[in-house]
């Protein structure tokens, strides 16, 4: 399916794209933009790389994530402990 969006994302004559995930590993190669929604409300919205960072992830889901990207694609690992004290 990944792979699938990727070609999609790819090709021009595509339409934009919405991809909704709770996980960036399933972010395809060729998404540009993202935001991050917690409770419904934006807490970021932009360019990809200046949206999916450690930090901003970790203030949206309320917990210690660690993001990066290899390769065009996402990782994120959560660590042990919260940081919102949820």
């Amino acid at each position: 399916l990944v792979a699938y969006l990727a070609a999609l994302a790819a090709d021009p004559e595509t339409p934009p794209l919405v991809l909704v995930t709770h996980h960036v590993e399933e972010i395809p190669v060729g998404i540009t933009h993202a935001a991050l929604v917690r409770h419904g409300r934006l807490v970021a919205a932009g360019p990809a790389a200046d949206v999916l960072t450690s930090a901003a992830v970790s203030s949206c889901f309320g917990l210690q994530i660690t993001v990066q990207r290899s390769d065009s694609r996402w990782t994120a690992r959560a660590i042990v402990g919260d940081i919102a004290g949820e």
